[in-house]
Formats: structure tokens, sequence, C-alpha cells
């Protein structure tokens, strides 16, 4: 077996280890190398969005109204609580994926008041691409853990969320 590779989180616990030996530094490095992996992973899904010109919020607009089905279309009030956005964030991002010509804003046939987002054509095929990519991004990143260790990996992370989100 080879040896442990001591990282940035080992060196800052080494520091506290020795300036306050009465801590038990475990879950800084723990919670440290979670905050590392989300700095790191983001970036690493972020290219895959900034490589077909969306930001990330735009690539949930699509992926939201995708994954709805066919006809591919939400209102703009649940596609915000979906997003857990704004009204406002949500007007924003809607303008800019209209001035591209990824949705559309059509007139709600229940309720000729209101409006609902579409994907159109262009942003059908758009988001498929983008999130095939995504996909294999994604499982590439993990790549390196056998699947065991991912499977106990998504239990940990699952328990611990559920936990966390009780709390609020």
């Amino acid at each position: 077996m080879g040896e442990k590779k001591i990282d940035v989180v080992d060196a800052i616990a080494a520091q506290w280890r020795r300036e306050r030996p009465d801590l038990d530094g475990e879950s800084m490095a723990i919670l440290g190398r979670l905050g590392l992996l989300a700095t790191v992973v983001g970036a690493k899904v972020e290219s895959v969005f900034t490589a077909h010109g969306l930001q990330r919020g735009e690539f949930d607009v699509l992926a939201a109204l995708r994954r709805s089905g066919e006809p591919y279309e939400l209102n703009p009030s649940g596609l915000a609580d979906t997003l857990m956005l704004s009204r406002a964030g949500m007007t924003g991002r809607l303008d800019r994926l209209e001035q591209a010509g990824l949705v559309r804003r059509i007139a709600d046939a229940g309720d000729r008041r209101a409006i609902k987002v579409a994907l159109t054509d262009r942003g059908l095929h758009l988001i498929d691409v983008v999130v095939t990519d995504h996909f294999e991004n994604e499982t590439r990143i993990l790549s390196v853990l056998p699947a065991k260790d991912r499977k106990e990996l998504d239990r940990i992370s699952r328990l611990l969320l559920a936990d966390l989100e009780r709390e609020n």
C-alpha cells in the first residue's frame, strides 16, 4: 500500500495539533476536504457549461425545462421555485436565454393572462448535448472511486445532508 499523501488540510490540521493539542481536528479536516472538493468539483462542472456558452444558472433553467418532459414548458414562478430563485433572478435568466434563442415565452392556453416558458428546438438540442457532457464529466470525476466506495459516499453524504437539513 502506498504512502499517505500530505495535503493542505493535513498541514493545517498538524498546525492546530501543535498549537492546540486539546482540540480534536478530525471534523475540521473532514469538512475542510469537503469544502475543497466542492470548490474543485464546482470548477470542473462549470467548465462543461462554459464550454457550451452557458452559465450554471442558465444550464439549470434549460435542464429544469428538459426534465419536465414534453412539451418542455413551465410557468416562470414554478421554474423559479424549482430552482430556489427569486422572481427577479428568474426574469434575468429568462431574458438572456430568450435573447440567445434557447427559450421562448408563450401565452398559457389555460390562462391568457399568464405565460409559460418553453424550450425552443435549439434550446432542446443544446441542453441534450450539454447534459450528456455533464453526466460524462461527473462520471469521470468519480471514476477514481470503486463502485462500492461511490455507494458508500452517497450513503454518507445523504445521511449528513438529511441531518443538517432537519436542523433548519
